[in-house]
């Protein structure tokens, strides 16, 4: 039997990510965090097959840790990403078990190679990145990449539905608002602002047309490396209440103009007014991506994939690869060792294919 540990498995995604896992008789699961009473009574709720432990995911002795406990692949929800170290990682290299997270900070996903020669003599597997972002996103385009004789862009973003998300969440996403950052366009690296370049984007029925904004997620460093025809990628990514993202653009621009250094300590105060608005917001959310080049035949070559998540199922889709992933290892069917952001790791189909239960559909235009 396997043995995970899903460190912040009391929280958000957390609690997601065990509720499937749990259900695979090749999986013996730990649930972890700081807060021991808090894992147990969650732990609490499942049968004995289950077990919720108090661990710090910053201790100095947390390779000990794990190899006491037997853990042969690590979990680790406990964001935000951005400006955390590599330290959970070394750990798990050090204890010769498997590290997963998923993280959406774009310097810490692709930082995480910098660990391939040590996870690679450790005979592990550490990726970062298992989540909508990259490895959603990545999926799909290797899933249409055939289809294309030179890929030159991918256009893509996500707009959420009313289902306020985690603190974490909302700290890492508000950290960069106003915040200035590259992306490739037309060949060249070119400036913008997190939620800034405000436009529309028609989604199928019943999402509709919603407000996006500019984001800065790994895939813009990753996909120029990965997909080296490609001389576009572009990301965005809104709200489906229009008061809570057009709000969330003016007051973006503060930061830009320098009136504020950051959003991200207004977390909590957003996170109550969107809390607020909850009853009025859609509980539909979607994700989309654009691809275009060159067809096969030499013409001129595009596919737009869109998954559509009804009754507030959106905060959900995040968790399908660490899902996923997890299983694939517990299951022995991953030979990939070293670490790298999570690209290549998971098709299409084994992603969704953990979503399963969820209320979502796929659309391809």
């Amino acid at each position: 039997m396997n043995k995970v540990l899903v460190l912040g498995g009391y929280g958000n995604f957390g609690q997601t990510i065990c509720l499937l896992l749990a259900q695979d008789a090749d999986i013996r699961l730990l649930i972890g965090g700081r807060d021991g009473a808090r894992a147990a009574d969650f732990a609490a709720s499942f049968d004995n097959k289950v077990t919720g432990i108090a661990i710090d995911a910053q201790a100095v002795d947390l390779a000990g840790r794990l190899q006491n406990l037997g853990v042969d692949t690590l979990i680790q929800t406990a964001g935000p990403f951005q400006g955390q170290n590599y330290a959970v990682a070394e750990a798990c290299i050090n204890a010769r078990c498997n590290y997963i997270d998923l993280a959406d900070g774009r310097d810490f996903v692709d930082g995480i190679s910098s660990l391939d020669a040590r996870a690679n003599a450790a005979g592990v597997l550490v990726t970062s990145g298992a989540s909508s972002v990259p490895a959603l996103t990545s999926a799909v385009v290797d899933h249409f990449l055939s289809e294309f004789k030179e890929l030159h862009e991918i256009r893509h973003g996500i707009s959420a539905g009313g289902h306020t998300p985690g603190l974490a969440t909302m700290q890492g996403v508000l950290g960069y608002c106003g915040k200035p950052f590259l992306r490739l366009e037309n060949g060249e690296w070119v400036t913008t602002y997190g939620w800034q370049d405000l436009h529309r984007y028609r989604y199928a029925a019943p999402v509709g047309s919603r407000w996006l904004g500019s984001c800065d997620v790994p895939d813009l460093e990753i996909f120029p490396k990965r997909y080296p025809d490609v001389r576009s990628v572009v990301f965005h990514a809104g709200v489906g209440n229009p008061v809570s993202h057009l709000s969330t653009w003016a007051i973006s621009g503060l930061v830009r103009v320098g009136l504020l250094n950051s959003l991200a300590p207004l977390a909590p105060a957003f996170r109550r007014v969107n809390r607020w608005l909850e009853p009025v917001s859609p509980d539909v959310s979607a994700v989309h991506v654009e691809m275009r080049g060159i067809g096969l035949d030499g013409k001129a070559h595009s596919r737009i994939w869109q998954l559509i998540a009804f009754d507030n199922h959106g905060p959900q889709i995040p968790c399908g690869a660490a899902v996923a992933l997890a299983r694939k290892l517990a299951a022995g069917k991953v030979g990939v060792k070293g670490a790298g952001p999570c690209v290549g790791l998971l098709t299409l189909e084994e992603y969704l294919g953990a979503l399963a239960h969820l209320h979502i559909k796929q659309v391809m235009l």
